[in-house]
């Protein structure tokens, strides 16, 4: 599994111009799985974003983390975050897994998500998604889990 994370003050998904999934303060969760990957791995993946310290203290150091803070969380599947790009012009997505597969384990992933944090939003998997966010900091991170 792979999250790109990006703490924000506000982030949107929209489908066909229509809001599907919008939050205030927490995090942006773009996640892609791997074609190794199973709905069993999740957990771990749930753990490490909802206590990873990238949220500021009084002192505006990097000492909170997404539950903590009682941030929200936007989850929206990126198979691209797969995407190989080291030969050619185009890139290739070899390593993502198959939209089943995925479905499966990204659906499982957002319930443990749920389930740990309560304020969970998404896109919709497999569709054509408009993303917007303020990212604040910037802060961004890449997970591999």
């Amino acid at each position: 599994m792979r999250a790109l994370i990006q703490r924000v003050t506000q982030a949107e998904v929209k489908v066909e111009g229509k809001s599907v999934g919008k939050i205030g303060p927490g995090l942006l969760i773009l996640f892609a799985v791997h074609k190794d990957d199973t709905p069993e791995k999740t957990l771990g993946m749930v753990q490490k974003l909802t206590q990873l310290r990238i949220f500021a203290d009084a002192q505006d150091k990097m000492n909170l983390s997404l539950k903590e803070t009682q941030g929200e969380a936007l989850i929206v599947s990126q198979f691209t975050l797969y995407g190989n790009c080291e030969k050619g012009r185009r890139p290739d997505f070899f390593s993502a897994a198959p939209p089943d597969r995925a479905r499966a384990t990204y659906e499982k992933f957002v319930e443990e998500m749920r389930q740990e944090l309560g304020k969970v939003q998404t896109g919709i998997f497999g569709a054509r998604m408009e993303v917007a966010l303020v990212n604040d900091g910037p802060v961004t991170f890449l997970i591999n889990q």
